[in-house]
């Protein structure tokens, strides 16, 4: 009696699917074929959908992996993960390349959104600012932003992007990611996080472990106090509005932790915690929707 074959699984999507690839004799041809056939691939409801997620397990002697052409980082263990924005396009390749130099390609069906519109009762940009001291400090604070999402071979290493993630603080959800926003009449960008409404003073936790990249200390125009967590393999959480924080840059924090608590400084109506997740990519950011990570 044969012993069965090694498989490794992986999860793609967000949170629903399942990839096996076959790895036997001819390891990375047996998966290669697997991965290509659509009855041992089912997309799985929820997978590979507008601002959600995949993290999967590529074959043994698979030396490099893409993401329609762009790099995709691999873990020791031949892990990856990549993330889709709101507006990714309806296909998506996965393409993984072998020692050989052979190639393979897995073509992913990405469902849409169905994405909401809202109207919110506060001008576009804050008042009481000339447009030019606006653009002047929108100009250093986005430039904060960029640098903290940068990659940092200094930066301690944590594996957060592997957890499914918690919720950071309790309460209804006010604000869905990926809503059209309406500034009493002005069309403004689509909402980027989740937004949970609770008052102020109220702690929040980190969703995953972490590493804290920005911890602002003057309130942001638009942010407020804004707090960052790194938590691996380009994938990074923001909190904004904060009233206080209680960590600082460079901690590194476990899930769970209490980071900070809720405010309502910045740009907002009311006290609430805007959590925003994105994955920084080789080409670029993508912001994902936060309630595709959670359990």
């Amino acid at each position: 009696m044969h012993a069965a074959a090694p498989t490794r699984r992986a999860v793609i999507g967000g949170g629903a699917a399942l990839l096996t690839a076959i790895a036997a004799a001819a390891p990375f041809a047996r998966a290669r074929a697997a991965m290509l056939d659509p009855q041992a691939v089912p997309p799985g409801p929820g997978a590979w959908q507008q601002g959600g997620w995949m993290r999967a397990m590529v074959p043994p002697g698979t030396v490099s992996a893409d993401l329609d052409g762009m790099p995709l980082a691999i873990a020791p263990d031949g892990t990856v993960f990549a993330g889709f924005d709101r507006d990714t396009p309806a296909t998506a390749t996965l393409g993984l390349t072998d020692a050989a130099g052979r190639r393979s390609a897995m073509p992913l069906a990405i469902a849409p959104g169905g994405w909401a519109l809202e109207h919110i009762n506060t001008p576009l940009r804050p008042p009481g600012i000339p447009d030019a001291d606006y653009v002047a400090r929108r100009r250093i604070e986005t430039a904060a932003i960029t640098r903290a999402r940068q990659p940092d071979p200094a930066r301690p290493l944590v594996e957060g992007w592997r957890q499914t993630m918690i919720r950071p603080a309790s309460g209804r959800f006010s604000g869905r990611f990926g809503a059209q926003r309406i500034y009493r009449g002005e069309p403004g960008a689509y909402h980027g996080g989740l937004d949970i409404a609770a008052g102020t003073g109220t702690p929040f936790v980190a969703p995953a472990d972490g590493v804290v990249v920005l911890a602002a200390a003057t309130p942001f125009t638009l942010e407020g106090r804004l707090l960052m967590l790194d938590h691996g393999m380009g994938l990074g959480s923001a909190f904004l509005h904060c009233s206080t924080h209680l960590v600082a840059l460079g901690d590194r924090v476990r899930q769970g932790q209490p980071i900070g608590t809720v405010g309502m400084t910045g740009r907002a109506t009311g006290p609430h915690l805007h959590w925003a997740l994105a994955w920084q990519s080789a080409s670029g950011l993508r912001r994902l929707d936060p309630l595709l990570m959670l359990g």
